[in-house]
């Protein structure tokens, strides 16, 4: 397992754009599936995306799909969150996640270790 550090949120205004980055250390010889989650205050943590361990393969929720991109660099071990056209419905703690498969993350199951999150904020 990974020790994963999220970082990049913040307070932004509907339609702006923010870059989330989580910082892996740990078994860096192995590469993961990694993916992003997030859970808004009252409500069960989602799905947001998630990447496949050579960065070929992508996976999105549809309510980010368009809007958000996924991205991984192997060489500084961090895995990134492109956010944009950001809506007040995207407001929440983000988490990144590590696993066996992306597509088994895409699905809810699988995760093996998490983040503590960063907070994201859309409002005027």
């Amino acid at each position: 397992q990974l020790q994963l550090v999220e970082s990049g949120g913040g307070l932004v205004q509907p339609g702006g754009s923010l870059r989330l980055s989580c910082s892996a250390s740990g078994r860096a010889d192995t590469l993961y599936a990694m993916g992003w989650f997030r859970q808004a205050p009252g409500k069960e943590r989602e799905f947001v995306a998630a990447i496949s361990r050579g960065g070929k393969t992508t996976y999105y929720s549809d309510s980010v799909k368009g809007r958000f991109t996924i991205s991984r660099d192997n060489t500084k071990n961090t895995v990134y969150l492109q956010s944009n056209s950001l809506k007040p419905e995207d407001t929440a703690v983000y988490y990144c996640t590590q696993g066996t498969s992306a597509q088994e993350m895409a699905n809810n199951v699988g995760m093996q270790s998490w983040g503590k999150g960063t907070q994201v904020t859309v409002s005027s």
